[in-house]
This record gives structure tokens, C-alpha cells and sequence, in this order.
């Protein structure tokens, strides 16, 4: 990201962490495809399908409207298998797009049965199994208070998940992302190896550009930034952790204007 340096004394100490309540009703969440894996490294954990199912519906009960975009990487990375070489990218990443279809039937189905309606709409046509994606209808079903979890990424290879996961959060009014990983907010440097590492409670975009801050793939955090949509990062592992986030009960870090 060194095409954005910036001078040192332009860039003001980011707020340490602390919790507060989101000021955001309409949330696209991001999840990665690995947080739906089981500990055997079976593609799909029940358990863990059923806690995060739970955990959206009651984030729908307080009054938040939901959107989700899953990830494939549980099944298959579509960058991965072309770079080993026996398949070329934009096949791969085909199977990577039905790979999200598939998690996304999934959490639809452990959605519905959490007593929230959920509706699966996939960029790529699949009429026999769920919807195809289109603004207005996905508009309509967030405005009636029904989660939406949108599948086949972008419906285009060479588009990352975090991409497709800004662009739906654009074109659905939506207030933020939410991206729910694998720590609990962005940090100074990997808090896994170094002890010393800050989490910020607030970063600018432009700030997390120019401190080379990894928040999201460089094209989805482009396009967040120049349309100004806020980023949420937290952790996908906190209990409640898309409730506790969205009402300021576990930490997190809000990347804004």
C-alpha cells in the first residue's frame, strides 16, 4: 500500500480500544468460510453453524437488519487450486463461488430454524436452488426484517469475497461491514507474535492505508474507502460475537471517515 505514503505528522494516534455502542442498524456481516469448518477439518461443524445462526437472529430481534456474505475457503480457495496448476483462475474461482452457495444454503437452513426467515440470493443464476441476486428484491426482504445471505461472491473470478461483501453492502444502503475474523479488532502488528501490539478503537481509512494496516484484500477496502463505508472488525470467536459487537458489549475496531 505504499502507493498512499503519507507524512508522519499527518497521521494523529488512533483512540485505544474500548467498547461502545455501534451507531449502525443495517449491517452487512463478512465471515470467512474457515469459521464454518469443524476441528477435524471437515468443511462444516454443526455446532458451530447452529451458535452463529443463534447469534444473528438475536441481533435481528434487537432491531438490527442483517445482510451476510460467507466465504468458500472451508471447501475450496479457487486462488489456491490454480496457483498449484492443474486448473486455471477463473475455473477455480467458479468453484470457489459455488463453495459459497453451498455455505450459504447452510446458514439460510440454521437461520430459519433460529426462528429468523433467511433468503439465499446468488450472484450466480441457480433458480432451481435459491434465488438470483438482485437489488431490489434483496432490498425488499431487508426491509421486511429477513436476513439475507448472499452467495457466489461477485459472480466474477478474480473478485474476493471482501470485495463482493463491500459492493452488496453499497447497493443495499447498508450502514456498515462487519467483518467478523479471527481477532478482535485491527491491530498495531500480529498480536499472535507480538506481545506489544495496540488495538485501535477507531482508525480513518486513509490511516490504516498508510500504516499498511491488513483490514481487508486491497480492492474491497479501496472501494469501502472511496464510497466512505465503515468497517467493523472483530472476532468471530467471542461468544454472541455479531450481537456483542454490533451493541458494544466486546470489542472491536471501527474503520471511518
Amino acid at each position: 500500500m505504499s502507493e498512499y505514503p503519507l507524512p508522519d505528522h499527518s497521521l494523529p494516534e488512533p483512540a485505544l480500544a474500548k467498547p461502545g455502542l455501534t451507531p449502525f442498524r443495517r449491517v452487512l456481516v463478512k465471515l470467512s468460510g474457515e469459521a464454518l469448518a469443524a476441528p477435524d477439518g471437515y468443511w462444516l461443524h454443526p455446532p458451530t453453524l447452529a451458535a452463529l445462526a443463534d447469534d444473528i437472529a438475536l441481533a435481528v430481534h434487537r432491531g438490527f437488519q442483517i445482510a451476510l456474505v460467507v466465504g468458500g475457503g472451508n471447501v475450496i480457495r479457487g486462488a489456491r487450486v490454480s496457483a498449484a496448476g492443474w486448473i486455471d483462475r477463473a475455473t477455480g474461482d467458479s468453484l470457489g463461488m459455488m463453495a459459497t452457495v453451498m455455505n450459504s444454503l447452510a446458514l439460510e437452513t440454521a437461520l430459519n430454524a433460529a426462528g429468523v426467515t433467511a433468503r439465499t440470493m446468488s450472484a450466480v443464476s441457480m433458480p432451481t436452488i435459491c434465488e438470483t441476486y438482485a437489488r431490489q428484491p434483496a432490498l425488499h426482504h431487508l426491509d421486511k426484517g429477513q436476513v439475507v445471505v448472499l452467495a457466489g461472491g461477485t459472480g466474477n473470478p478474480y473478485f474476493t469475497t471482501d470485495t463482493a461483501a463491500v459492493l452488496r453492502a453499497a447497493e443495499l444502503k447498508c450502514d456498515a461491514v462487519l467483518k467478523a475474523t479471527q481477532v478482535d479488532g485491527v491491530y498495531s502488528a500480529d498480536p499472535k507474535t507480538n506481545p506489544d501490539a495496540v488495538r485501535y478503537e477507531r482508525l480513518s481509512h486513509d490511516e490504516a492505508i498508510a500504516r499498511d494496516l491488513k483490514v481487508m484484500d486491497t480492492a474491497a477496502f479501496a472501494l469501502a474507502r472511496d464510497g466512505g463505508l465503515p468497517l467493523i472488525v472483530g472476532s468471530v470467536h467471542a461468544p454472541s460475537s455479531v450481537t456483542a459487537i454490533l451493541t458494544g458489549s466486546a470489542p472491536s475496531t471501527l474503520v471511518a471517515p
